[in-house]
């Protein structure tokens, strides 16, 4: 039998000799290869729903600089219309769902999901094992229900989120009931990747940040658990990484969904978060994504500092959000060059787990 990839090993908390790494929205404009492929084919759904561009786009990286993460180019709003949301990307608004449910009638539009309609998602996937066999770990990737809802509920991208909030207290029955939709239906699509070849999956819950931490153990984190539970059931082996976008009021909460590994943004310091996490659970981040314009001896101190602050044990190198677009491509080779020159061998034992009473 193969060797898991380094990846899954430091997922799982396994021994490995140095940090994997791979970073959020690695696949992406700041490319030029990407940029050239975009003015080709303008269109992001087309890019995002067609086999051939995907198995294409998350390579880009994977040819350049090598990560340890392979994750297909895709988008937490692709498996909406499999379940009965359509949508549209708009250049300068972003998603829009032109029917946003805010009623008991609308929620009649939604049904079970289709994973037929999603067979492109299946069909990358499976490209991509094949391809990076197993140098590296292929990541899937879902949006958590709550994120998700925001779009459905607010019709699209928003910066107060007051409607789906109020909601939470107006409508708690249509909110919840559209949740528990969601949850199945993530969760079956997360199962679809994991047998079409994902090795790892991750959870963004973006939009968590947003709710007060009590809202969030009401609104977010039982469905985000609901998810885990029928994943885990399915796919014991599987590891799932959860990531909010501020998240340093959550860490704890995050941690008893019964995920792997949980990903840090970089307004957290790596020592306290693994302090507060410990080390009975895999860390990922947290390296602040501007760093990558700055002078590469910075760049390289800063990895460093994170890998040291996360341990030995448990630790994917990752950025705290994802790459910016004008990210320097000589920096993310930087980044994942480093990555590979650390070894935790040569380390001093005194390093694991920095900062763990």
């Amino acid at each position: 039998m193969n060797e898991d990839p380094l990846l899954v090993k430091a997922a799982r908390g396994e021994p490995v000799n140095r940090p994997p790494a791979w970073m959020m929205r690695q696949a992406g404009r700041y490319m030029a290869v990407y940029r050239k492929l975009a003015e080709k084919h303008p269109s992001f759904r087309q890019r995002s729903e067609t086999t051939d561009l995907i198995v294409q786009i998350s390579l880009q990286p994977w040819e350049a600089f090598h990560p340890d993460g392979v994750i297909i180019f895709s988008d937490i709003l692709t498996p909406l219309p499999a379940f009965g949301v359509p949508f549209d990307i708009e250049e300068i608004r972003g998603p829009v769902i032109q029917s946003p449910i805010r009623t008991q009638e609308d929620l009649k539009t939604l049904h079970p999901i289709d994973l037929e309609k999603l067979q492109f998602v299946g069909d990358s996937l499976r490209i991509l094992r094949n391809e990076v066999g197993d140098q590296a770990a292929v990541l899937g990737f879902v949006g958590a229900p709550w994120t998700i809802a925001t779009y459905i509920v607010e019709g699209g991208t928003t910066r107060t989120y007051t409607t789906i909030k109020s909601m939470c207290h107006k409508e708690p029955h249509l909110l919840r009931a559209l949740l528990s939709h969601l949850a199945k239906a993530i969760a079956e699509y997360i199962i679809f990747q994991v047998e079409s070849g994902a090795h790892c999956i991750q959870i963004f819950d973006s939009w968590g940040g947003q709710l007060p931490p009590d809202m969030w153990d009401q609104w977010s984190k039982p469905y985000i658990e609901e998810i885990v539970r029928v994943v885990k059931e399915k796919c014991p082996q599987t590891p799932l990484v959860l990531y909010i976008n501020g998240n340093g009021g959550f860490l704890e909460r995050m941690k008893t969904t019964g995920v792997d590994v949980i990903g840090l943004d970089w307004t957290v310091d790596m020592a306290d978060g693994r302090k507060r996490l410990g080390t009975d659970i895999s860390i990922q981040g947290n390296v602040d994504p501007a760093y990558l314009f700055s002078p590469l001896p910075a760049l390289t101190n800063e990895i460093k500092r994170v890998v040291k602050c996360a341990g030995t044990k448990g630790h994917i190198l990752n950025l705290g959000h994802g790459v910016l677009v004008g990210t320097p491509e000589e920096a993310v080779a930087h980044f994942f060059d480093v990555a590979r020159s650390l070894n935790f061998d040569t380390q001093v034992e005194k390093n694991d787990a920095v900062g763990v009473a």
